[in-house]
């Protein structure tokens, strides 16, 4: 049965999803429910894409500490299972510290951003090619590097 129930939770994530993006019943708050009760479902059934949107959406617009909270666990799983946009964040969470839960570490901040960055996240590939100019999160300038990560940049 959970073999079954983690098969079907991306799938729900997707119809949640199109709902959610959808103008249908815009302004209806049982719709709202519905979807993200279905995006909690998915979340904790391990889909990725659940995981970051659903966790998102809770630590950026919780009511309350505990969803933002909450958000940034869903956040940080999303970022181990490898989602780019939540390795960034992650990232972003760990430099600056948030609340008791997430303490300032300079180590996890870089884990998380050179993942974003490795994975192609571009504000992380910026962020990693400050760091080693700068010589911030711990570091030192190291110019070998800073190259290595500007040549990961897009090109305009």
């Amino acid at each position: 049965m959970n073999a079954l129930i983690k098969f079907i939770a991306p799938g729900l994530f997707s119809v949640a999803f199109f709902l959610f993006r959808s103008s249908f019943l815009k302004k209806s708050q049982r719709k709202h429910r519905w979807v993200m009760r279905a995006f909690r479902f998915s979340a904790d059934n391990d889909s990725r894409k659940a995981l970051s949107v659903y966790g998102h959406l809770l630590h950026f617009r919780g009511e309350d500490i505990q969803n933002r909270i909450q958000g940034a666990i869903y956040i940080q799983r999303a970022a181990d299972k490898g989602d780019m946009k939540s390795q960034y964040q992650m990232g972003k969470i760990y430099e600056s510290g948030y609340e008791n839960y997430f303490p300032v570490s300079d180590e996890k901040s870089l884990h998380y951003y050179r993942l974003a960055g490795l994975n192609g996240h571009t504000l992380a590939v910026s962020r990693m090619v400050k760091v080693y100019q700068e010589g911030e999160l711990g570091l030192k300038c190291d110019l070998a590097e800073t190259k290595r990560w500007q040549s990961l940049q897009p090109t305009l």
